[in-house]
């Protein structure tokens, strides 16, 4: 337990975390991976470069010191960054060596203002914040390991198959090595992929979702290629995959993990949202309530550029088509035209709150969102515009958590 004293001393340095807190967390991780250049194989590179990690982190240690007094209130933040964490392999013995340089960063930029009281006060802080994070991953941890199908650290797949769903989205279809039974998942979850990729220093970890429903005898994961980046970091794991990984070879995939997943103690309609390679979970999510709740009101909606682009089109087409309950709809931003021809689209530009009301007529649903970051702040003001509320709004990130709202981090 704190004392009344480091809650007081922590709460006061809530303005300079907001101030300087991307600072102080990207010279956090430039100390730390200087000291100890190993953890470049756990964390992601792309998302350092893009100062993405740096700004999640800054919005987690914010967050955590305006609450120090009641960090109840960011349970779900924790348990969706363990999700993260245990997917990624972090361990007990990471946390010693992040509160260290941690504290080693605020010193270094809040300089005279952060006193030896103020360090030592963040110290104990920074125990009981970590003591949160290692006992939640250490039940995942047990949960990953022991449920039927399970393992712990990574298991190797051999691709079965590999599938162009689009000019930019191939599937692999994934079945254990050892012959062993599959761990289920909830629709929506997602598995780390790790690997060591020929000419590259360090291994490299990526998340991917779970783009078919679970119960199969095969983990799918549909991925995109990024055209164009072949050199750079967010592009190296994902085109690698596209160019070099076959059917017949071997990749290392961790347990599913994620929070992001559908609530069915209830009986809400569904929509489900998606933009570009977005569609993944919500993918899965969609042929899981085909299968299990074909009587719930579906609707699903998909942006994209083109046809070209468009994947599991036709899959979700069928859906459509084979259960009354299910309905789709499809955005163009700049259809082809190829597209223009079929007429085989429902809106030429963006997925907005009009079309939406349009197709909706209520916003008495549950909503489930993934896509780009513009296309996820675009639903998200759209939603909170239309009044639907906050615990009816679901959302995946991929990657560390963005900001939705212009001043307030994502809940």
């Amino acid at each position: 337990m704190l004392s009344a004293k480091d809650i007081e001393i922590v709460k006061s340095t809530v303005p300079l975390l907001e101030k300087h807190g991307k600072e102080i967390t990207s010279r956090f991780y430039q100390v730390m991976f200087a000291n100890h250049p190993e953890l470049l194989d756990i964390f992601n590179h792309a998302n350092q470069k893009q100062g993405r990690q740096q700004t999640a982190l800054a919005n987690a240690v914010y967050a955590a010191a305006a609450h120090i007094d009641r960090l109840e209130t960011i349970l779900p933040v924790v348990k969706q960054i363990a999700h993260k964490h245990r997917s990624l392999g972090i361990q007990p013995e990471h946390y010693p060596i992040v509160g260290k340089h941690l504290l080693i960063a605020i010193k270094d930029v809040l300089g005279d203002t952060a006193t030896d009281e103020v360090i030592e006060a963040w110290g104990r802080a920074y125990q009981v914040i970590a003591d949160a994070f290692i006992q939640t991953e250490a039940e995942m941890y047990r949960q990953a390991e022991e449920q039927t199908g399970g393992w712990k650290g990574f298991r190797r797949f051999i691709v079965r198959s590999k599938v162009k769903e689009s000019e930019v989205i191939t599937s692999f279809y994934l079945v254990p090595e050892d012959g062993g039974p599959l761990a289920l998942y909830q629709p929506g979850q997602y598995i780390s992929v790790r690997l060591d990729i020929p000419g590259e220093k360090n291994i490299h970890i990526r998340q991917y979702s779970l783009s078919d429903s679970p119960g199969k005898s095969y983990y799918r994961i549909s991925v995109k290629k990024e055209e164009g980046n072949e050199t750079k970091p967010e592009g190296i794991v994902s085109n690698y995959l596209h160019r070099s990984v076959h059917e017949g070879n071997v990749l290392e995939l961790s347990a599913p993990a994620g929070d992001f997943v559908l609530d069915t103690s209830h009986h809400l309609p569904i929509v489900l949202l998606s933009g570009g390679v977005g569609l993944t979970p919500l993918t899965s999510m969609l042929n899981w309530l085909a299968e299990h709740e074909p009587n719930r009101p579906v609707t699903y909606l998909h942006a994209a550029l083109n046809g070209k682009v468009h994947a599991l089109k036709d899959h979700v087409l069928d859906l459509t088509n084979r259960y009354e309950n299910i309905r789709s709809f499809f955005c163009y931003q700049s259809p082809t035209e190829e597209d223009k021809e079929k007429g085989d689209y429902d809106k030429e530009g963006y997925l907005d709150l009009p079309y939406l009301q349009s197709v909706l007529k209520s916003p008495e649903a549950d909503f489930y969102f993934c896509g780009p970051i513009p296309f996820m702040k675009a639903m998200y003001r759209a939603l909170t515009e239309w009044g639907v509320p906050e615990e009816r709004i679901h959302f995946e990130f991929f990657g560390p958590a963005g900001v939705l709202k212009e001043e307030a981090a994502v809940r």
